[in-house]
């Protein structure tokens, strides 16, 4: 439903798994980068018309490697300010406001 959109890379908690580890696994999975996960940026719950979700942001450095569109069709590492270029699910724009406050280079993938 969410098809063709683009996103900040992540996703699910598995079983016994901390959100700094799931963060460190997805990234890898998904953009084959280390990462040092660092503080919580926001913590959004959000409610679409068929499902509930929670996204918990954090700031992340990357350690080593480049990324690489392993599980999307693209990665691209923009400013704040091009963020409004992309479309994205609704309830990033919550996490979009939050990382104007902050002002540094994010990457996205689609």
């Amino acid at each position: 439903m969410m098809g063709g959109l683009w996103e900040f890379p992540g996703g699910k908690i598995e079983p016994g798994e901390t959100v700094e580890e799931c963060i460190q696994r997805e990234i890898y999975e998904e953009l084959g980068i280390f990462i040092e996960v660092g503080e919580c940026l926001i913590t959004i719950d959000h409610t679409y018309t068929h499902l509930r979700v929670t996204l918990t942001v954090h700031h992340c450095r990357l350690l080593k490697g480049i990324p690489q569109p392993l599980e999307c069709d693209e990665v691209r590492w923009v400013t704040v300010d091009e963020l409004e270029d992309f479309t994205f699910p609704e309830a990033n724009s919550e996490i979009i406001a939050a990382l104007k406050g902050v002002g540094e280079m994010r990457t996205v993938d689609g």
